[in-house]
């Protein structure tokens, strides 16, 4: 649901492990914001929906989605064949395997038959893709008349660090960051409104979840914060000075034995329908 941390168009085989255990963390600790989300989601769909599920990651929101709207149909996408084991072993442990399918497929490449669909969600995915104006046209050919397109975009990683010093370092690595995904071509920040406009929908809903969850973390929330500050650390290994490249990994090792952390996001939600 998860960008380098929702489920997404992703194609790094090497980290597949480390980011599926971010987006697994992710979902556990963020539950309470993915249910009403998909709450949100669920309210706006016939009673036997088809939904497709853009950039499905691990099966977060495909599970969730299936287990809120039990006489659902979907159809789970994604460019890694890693991803989508994963995926299906999730959907077969939940007992949902009748009710869910896979695609292995390129979103920047030409699109296998999908639709045709109630509901397209896409968690943390549409910032990867290359032509986000093809996207929006492709998903918008796939809905039915008066079908939902439900995207969600988050700013970058979570926060957790709250002592002066530690809050300073992750502002310095959130611009850092910030700019690697510049130089990547991501969508970060993207106007999607204004893009589902363009593309014939009719923007029926958009919304900001500021999500700050306070200490002491849980078990969960403290593997969130450490698996997010040594995925940090990776991606700017050349990018962070030796100052800061030995405090985040000072940080990351103690993370255990610290209860002064929160987890603070920032999530955005908008919701097309084809007319």
């Amino acid at each position: 649901m998860a960008h380098e941390h929702g489920p997404h168009q992703h194609g790094q085989h090497g980290h597949a492990d480390e980011l599926a255990q971010m987006l697994d963390l992710d979902a556990e600790v963020l539950r309470d914001y993915y249910r009403e989300v998909i709450g949100w989601a669920g309210s706006l769909v016939p009673t036997e929906p088809e939904i497709i599920d853009l950039g499905a990651g691990t099966g977060t929101g495909t599970v969730a989605l299936a287990r809120h709207l039990p006489t659902a149909s979907l159809t789970a996408v994604d460019v890694d064949e890693e991803m989508l084991d994963r995926l299906r072993r999730r959907v077969t442990q939940a007992g949902l395997g009748d009710r869910v399918r896979t695609v292995r497929a390129d979103l920047d490449g030409e699109w296998p038959p999908l639709g045709p669909a109630d509901l397209v969600w896409a968690s943390a995915s549409m910032h990867h893709l290359a032509d986000p104006a093809r996207a929006l046209a492709q998903v918008h050919s796939l809905l039915r008349s008066g079908g939902i397109f439900m995207i969600t975009e988050l700013d970058g990683f979570p926060r957790f660090l709250t002592d002066p010093d530690g809050a300073a370092l992750e502002e310095r690595c959130q611009t850092e960051m910030a700019r690697l995904r510049v130089e990547s071509g991501l969508h970060m920040g993207h106007d999607w409104g204004a893009g589902l406009k363009a593309a014939g929908f009719a923007v029926e809903g958009e919304r900001r979840f500021e999500i700050c969850l306070p200490g002491p973390p849980s078990p969960e929330a403290l593997r969130y914060a450490q698996v997010t500050l040594e995925r940090t650390a990776h991606r700017l290994a050349d990018r962070l000075s030796p100052a800061d490249a030995a405090a985040l990994a000072g940080y990351a090792r103690t993370l255990p034995d610290r209860t002064d952390l929160t987890v603070r996001a920032t999530r955005d939600v908008w919701i097309g329908r084809r007319p």
